[in-house]
C-alpha cells in the first residue's frame, strides 16, 4: 500500500513567490509658460500615463500606475520625482492602492521628492487599503528649495470596507521627512501593530478605521484661508487642522475614505488659490 502514498517534494522552481522590485523616476522642467514631463524612466511595474494639461500649460499633470494593482508583501515601489526651476505638477494615482497580506515579509512604498526654486509639487494620490495581515511601510523624503510649494496628502483605510474586513493582524509604519533648503521642517514618525491599543483609545483612533494627512508647505497661511478650512463641515469623523509657521497640516480620522477624499479635496479648492494663485482644478482620472 505504500506505492499509493502521494510524493513528498520541494515546491517546482515556478511556484517561487516573485517580489516586485519598482522604481519610477520622473524630472518635470519649465520652458517658456509651459511646463513638461522632461524625463521619465522606470524599471519594474511602476509607470506614468500621458501627461496632460487640463488647466493650461502651467500645471503638468500625470498618474501614476502600479499595473499589478496591488502589492504583496516583499514588494518595494519607489518614486523619484525632481522639479526643476518654475515648473509645477500635479501626481496622482487612478485608483486606491492595494495591500495584500504580508507573508512574513513587509511590503514599501518610498517617496523621493526634489523641488527646486520657484517650483511646486502636488501629491493627491487615492486611498491606501490595507487588507488583513499587510505589513506596510511608508517613507518620504522631500527637499524643498527656499520658495518650492508642496501640497501632498496621504490616506491610509484599514481593512476593507466593503467586505467588512476587519485589520485583526498586520503592521503600519511611517517615515516622512521634509526639509527647506536642507533644515528639517516636518518630521512625522508612526509604528502601528493591529493589536495595538491606539486603534480604540480616545486618544488614538478611537475605533475609526480611515486616517489622512494633507500636509502644503507654502509658507504662512492666512487666517481667513485658515479659517475658511476650519468652517468645512464634516459629520461622524474628527478633524484638525494645525497651522506652523511653515507647514499646515490637515487631520481626518474616520470610518470612510470617500469622506477623507471630498474633505481634502474641499480644503484644497480654498488653498490652491492662496498658494498658487489658480483655482483647483480636479484630475481627469478622478472623474472616472
Amino acid at each position: 500500500m505504500d506505492d499509493l502514498k502521494p510524493a513528498i517534494s520541494s515546491p517546482p522552481q515556478c511556484m517561487t513567490v516573485k517580489h516586485w522590485q519598482a522604481k519610477l523616476e520622473l524630472g518635470f522642467a519649465r520652458r517658456d509658460d509651459r511646463s513638461y514631463l522632461a524625463h521619465r524612466l522606470h524599471k519594474g511595474p511602476l509607470v506614468v500615463q500621458k501627461s496632460l494639461h487640463p488647466e493650461g500649460g502651467d500645471v503638468c499633470h500625470a498618474v501614476v500606475v502600479h499595473p499589478p494593482g496591488g502589492v504583496a508583501g516583499g514588494d518595494d515601489l519607489h518614486l523619484q520625482v525632481t522639479v526643476d526651476e518654475g515648473a509645477k505638477a500635479l501626481l496622482t494615482t487612478p485608483g486606491a492602492g492595494k495591500w495584500y497580506k504580508a507573508n512574513g515579509t513587509i511590503a514599501t512604498q518610498k517617496l523621493s521628492f526634489q523641488l527646486a526654486s520657484g517650483s511646486g509639487l502636488e501629491w493627491l494620490p487615492q486611498e491606501n487599503i490595507l487588507f488583513d495581515a499587510a505589513e506596510v511601510g511608508f517613507s518620504a523624503e522631500i527637499d524643498l528649495a527656499a520658495d518650492a510649494t508642496l501640497a501632498a496628502w496621504d490616506i491610509v483605510c484599514l481593512g476593507r470596507q466593503a467586505q467588512q474586513e476587519v485589520w485583526e493582524r498586520g503592521v503600519y509604519k511611517l517615515n516622512q521627512r521634509i526639509s527647506r533648503n536642507g533644515r528639517l521642517i516636518w518630521n512625522e514618525r508612526a509604528h502601528m501593530q493591529a493589536e495595538d491599543l491606539v486603534k480604540i483609545s480616545r486618544v488614538g483612533l478611537g475605533g475609526a478605521v480611515v486616517f489622512g494627512t494633507f500636509v502644503v508647505c507654502a509658507g504662512t497661511v492666512p487666517a481667513e484661508i485658515l479659517q475658511a478650512c476650519r468652517d468645512i463641515p464634516v459629520s461622524d469623523a474628527k478633524t484638525g487642522i494645525t497651522a506652523l509657521p511653515e507647514v499646515l497640516c490637515i487631520r481626518y480620522v474616520g470610518h470612510a475614505s470617500q469622506q477623507a477624499r471630498q474633505y481634502f479635496e474641499q480644503c484644497w479648492q480654498i488653498l490652491r488659490p492662496w498658494y498658487y494663485q489658480k483655482d483647483a482644478v480636479r484630475p481627469r482620472i478622478w472623474n472616472t
